[in-house]
């Protein structure tokens, strides 16, 4: 009766995951067809979050388990989807380079899916490095920020030195107790200079109180922070506002990204899906805003030197392209950890 009872639990979670992977699927192929639809229309934030699935597909369709029959008609929907979204991004990035060419070179390192590493292997947030105390507002400077980036990318002269550190960029980028934002803005820094290869992040940094503090310490730092603002946040409510929303998403992207399998929750992934907007496939859709937009996008169409907002843009039919990018980001990081963790106790299925 005991091995009956193992088996039994073991085809039910195969059931459950199946499903699971169907509906993370189903989810993608939308948010595919809107970009396929806009994609001349994506802001860089939005084009970076869909580089980032890609990645991540990528990654998954490598890992996917030959087990059964369902599963690797799975991975035949997952082949279709990337080879889809491959000519889609092709599109959007030809349209940031002809929409802004200055902006698009100064982040161009980041306009390919082989930028973005996938994690090889899992870790978890640590209560116990949650801060204290929290800044109310952000405390970084967005100009600054991607100044700070373009150092380490080598994009800020042409043919300039990558992995230059000042120390502005490692004091903004090291600060303890901030909040939103800023938070996730720190993590993608440290990421990024990860993934550049750049080994001097913290070079230069004499604080007595950080000598054994490593690039890792701080991802650590960051995503135990960030998890407990996503605690706080659906404690309040997202229905507060899209930031929130927003800010919930970018978490579970980044931190994902950075290989904290803990943000792979299950019920935090099926909020995700009820964000999606079941028409368009977009996230953060406000519909209130489609005819105000539609003024606005002809205003700017006769401002020939327009600069198109990296963090924001809403698109013709209200949909948020940061928070769709950041969106299905984040859904390709589940699929991903379902399909590399082989470890089932580790999987958010239940």
């Amino acid at each position: 009766m005991a091995a009956w009872g193992l088996l039994l639990s073991a085809v039910l979670g195969l059931v459950v995951r199946g499903e699971v992977i169907d509906d993370v699927l189903n989810s993608l192929t939308r948010g595919v067809d809107f970009l396929e639809r806009q994609h001349s229309q994506i802001n860089l934030d939005g084009v970076v979050g869909f580089l980032m699935m890609q990645a991540e597909l990528k990654a998954a369709v490598q890992s996917w388990p030959h087990s059964d029959p369902v599963s690797w008609a799975q991975r035949g929907r997952a082949v279709v989807l990337v080879r889809r979204l491959e000519l889609s991004l092709e599109r959007a990035v030809a349209a940031l380079k002809q929409n802004d060419l200055d902006y698009y070179r100064e982040f161009e390192p980041l306009m390919s899916w082989r930028f973005w590493q996938v994690p090889g292997s899992w870790i978890s947030t640590d209560p116990s490095l949650v801060y204290s105390s929290t800044l109310s507002s952000e405390c970084y400077d967005e100009n600054l920020s991607d100044k700070c980036l373009t150092l380490l990318l080598g994009t800020w002269k042409q043919n300039g030195t990558p992995c230059i550190v000042t120390k502005q960029c490692r004091d903004m980028m090291t600060r303890f107790g901030c909040p939103f934002y800023s938070l996730s803005h720190q993590l993608l820094y440290f990421m990024i200079g990860h993934m550049k290869g750049c080994s001097n992040l913290l070079k230069g940094d004499s604080r007595a109180s950080r000598v054994n503090m490593t690039d890792q310490s701080y991802q650590s730092i960051f995503c135990s922070n960030m998890m407990k603002t996503n605690q706080d946040l659906l404690t309040l409510g997202l229905e507060l506002g899209a930031m929130n929303t927003d800010i919930f998403l970018e978490n579970i992207l980044v931190c994902g990204l950075a290989g904290f399998s803990d943000f792979y929750k299950s019920d935090w992934l099926q909020h995700i899906l009820r964000l999606q907007d079941v028409e368009v496939g977009c996230f953060g859709r406000d519909r209130n805003v489609v005819s105000e937009r539609i003024g606005e996008e002809l205003l700017q169409q006769l401002q020939p030197h327009h600069r198109v907002k990296r963090r924001e843009k809403v698109l013709l039919d209200g949909c948020s392209s940061h928070m769709t990018g950041v969106a299905v980001g984040a859904l390709g990081g589940y699929l991903n950890f379902y399909l590399a963790e082989q470890d089932i106790t580790k999987r958010p299925l239940s």
